[in-house]
């Protein structure tokens, strides 16, 4: 979230930010309740002053005159006590409009409404030019008995599905090629909970606004599925006071990711697209409050995610996300788009986003700087490799004209030596 403080400083820099990112802001509704609160907490303190005198005097009045003081602190006292509630209903109440409050985004993000106003910043390799009519994945995985799409849907509802055999074996040779690369770059690995309390979704900017994306345990656990180890990593040194020479922290973590795709109702309904279930790598930094060192984690988040995509040989573009495509929390992100033969274009398959205070604020993830002052951590965040869009892309970009699949050379060991996959492989 936004400091109070900025917001009170800079309202019309929130109110442009909000606007860039299509996102509803009552700003001057906020700053009036602000100063509404502010103001109940100064005359709570007088009251609670006139409580503590009122006694003292008590103590020191005549007999006579005790009786009646004592009723007057009672009155003040029970006045005090709903003072207190209703201060506190308010504060919970701007408390709540504050968690709405977008980040505001970085200058070059660029104006734009949706997704198709994205702005593409680089490509790399070129989408193969095939002598037949390629396959998409289902057919692939029809023609090999990989994927199982309709027991999947008997079992647990539709965007669900079985990975069979070799694609099965392709999928963690995939996630363990990502998450070792990421070590070797000095990542520290993480197993991590995929089940999480709410507060940590509110701490990592998820909620309030993304409820209906999320799969919820009963009001008895109050416990949500995550949508990527993004939450987990990030929520791991909630309300904790960092060394600053343990700074950055950089995790990896491979978990499942479960999100509800609500909303997209006859969208991408053909295949392993959007699904509700799958495999990600990711990767999290946490770092000092510094925007130039925060811009360079960022671009380094990005090459790391490249690297992965060109040692298995999948041509792809990176976008400057526009402010009406941009999430609350996010001052810029960029999304990596894969060539996917059978969209005839790119789909995405990461997402690095830098947020500067607006998590770490929330999860109350601060460090002592080296002048002893304690300040709030910079986060960001950015895909490594997603499982099912991943396998996508590389089965499709890479099959033959019968159907097999040629392996990049980076997958061989992870496959038992495997240098293809297929019926005649």
């Amino acid at each position: 979230m936004l400091d109070i403080k900025y917001i009170r400083a800079e309202p019309e820099a929130v109110k442009a930010g909000a606007a860039k990112k299509r996102i509803p802001c009552d700003v001057d509704a906020i700053l009036v309740l602000d100063k509404e609160v502010r103001e109940m907490g100064i005359a709570i303190d007088e009251m609670r002053n006139r409580q503590k005198t009122a006694s003292k005097k008590i103590g020191e009045a005549p007999a006579a005159d005790r009786p009646k003081l004592a009723e007057e602190q009672k009155r003040e006292k029970a006045s005090l006590q709903d003072s207190e509630k209703e201060h506190a209903a308010l504060q919970a109440r701007l408390q709540e409009m504050l968690l709405r409050v977008p980040n505001v985004p970085a200058p070059e993000v660029p104006e734009g409404r949706d997704d198709s106003e994205n702005v593409e910043v680089k490509r790399w390799g070129e989408p193969r030019k095939f002598d037949f009519e390629p396959r998409d994945h289902i057919a692939l995985g029809e023609l090999h008995d990989w994927i199982d799409v309709e027991r999947g849907a008997r079992i647990a509802g539709s965007r669900n599905y079985f990975l069979k055999g070799e694609l099965s074996l392709l999928e963690g040779a995939v996630m363990r090629f990502a998450l070792e690369r990421m070590v070797k770059k000095g990542f520290v690995p993480m197993s991590v909970p995929t089940l999480v309390r709410r507060e940590v979704m509110v701490g990592t900017g998820y909620f309030p606004g993304g409820e209906e994306q999320a799969y919820r345990c009963d009001e008895r656990d109050d416990l949500v599925l995550v949508g990527t180890a993004e939450v987990p990593v990030t929520a791991y040194h909630q309300d904790e006071i960092l060394d600053v020479k343990s700074l950055p922290r950089k995790y990896v973590a491979l978990s499942s990711c479960y999100r509800r795709e609500a909303g997209t109702y006859g969208k991408d309904t053909r295949g392993l697209y959007r699904v509700h279930q799958f495999q990600k790598v990711e990767q999290v930094v946490l770092d000092v409050a510094d925007p130039a060192v925060s811009l360079a984690h960022h671009h380094d988040i990005v090459r790391n995610a490249e690297d992965v995509l060109q040692a298995l040989e999948l041509p792809y573009r990176i976008v400057n996300v526009c402010g009406g495509d941009l999430g609350a929390p996010q001052i810029q992100k960029f999304d990596i788009e894969t060539w996917m033969p059978s969209r005839k274009g790119y789909g995405e398959t990461h997402s690095a986003s830098r947020f500067h205070e607006y998590q770490a604020r929330r999860l109350n993830l601060r460090y002592r700087d080296a002048q002893g002052t304690v300040r709030v951590c910079h986060t960001l965040n950015n895909t490594v490799a997603a499982s099912v869009r991943m396998l996508i892309a590389l089965i499709e970009n890479h099959q033959d004209r019968d159907g097999n699949v040629r392996l990049p050379k980076v997958l061989w060991p992870y496959m038992d030596g495997r240098e293809r996959i297929g019926k005649s492989s």
